[in-house]
């Protein structure tokens, strides 16, 4: 009988690993999220008062960016998987969490989904929501309305 080890391999292809640690960005996304709008200092929020039936206050830290998928990339190289991901955030936020949320996320999920190491994960803002940016229409309608 031949054992185990020596059956075969199982092969995780880039794309797949890249897959995983996208979904993974996005519930590190999601997660931070809740307490982006207390991160805000106070001007930023007096700024966002007079839009905040056009956005959620509460997701301020990420708007639409929610929406938006992360792009990553994956190289691996035996059981060591190398990953790039380009997020889009709301702002104003802390930039410096959410990518370091990002990071310790996607090294998290990636090492339990796959068993391998994740040695470097880079983390690249591509993209600022501004919610006041977001939807111009909306507000411009909205002051027309206040005019009846």
């Amino acid at each position: 009988m031949v054992e185990p080890s020596e059956r075969g391999a199982t092969r995780i292809a880039d794309r797949v690993v890249a897959k995983i640690a996208s979904q993974a960005a996005r519930e590190a996304l999601r997660a931070d999220g809740a307490g982006a709008a207390d991160a805000m200092d106070a001007a930023a929020a007096a700024d966002m008062a007079d839009v905040a039936d056009v956005v959620d206050t509460a997701d301020v830290g990420l708007t639409d960016a929610a929406a938006a998928r992360p792009h990553a990339v994956a190289v691996v190289r035996g059981d060591v998987a190398r990953v790039r991901v380009a997020v889009e955030l709301g702002y104003p936020s802390d930039i410096g969490a959410h990518c370091g949320a990002v990071r310790r996320h996607v090294i998290e999920r990636v090492g339990e989904l796959t068993g391998m190491q994740v040695p470097e994960v880079v983390v690249t803002v591509e993209r600022l929501h501004v919610p006041q940016w977001e939807h111009p229409e909306r507000r411009v309608r909205r002051g027309r309305d206040r005019v009846r």
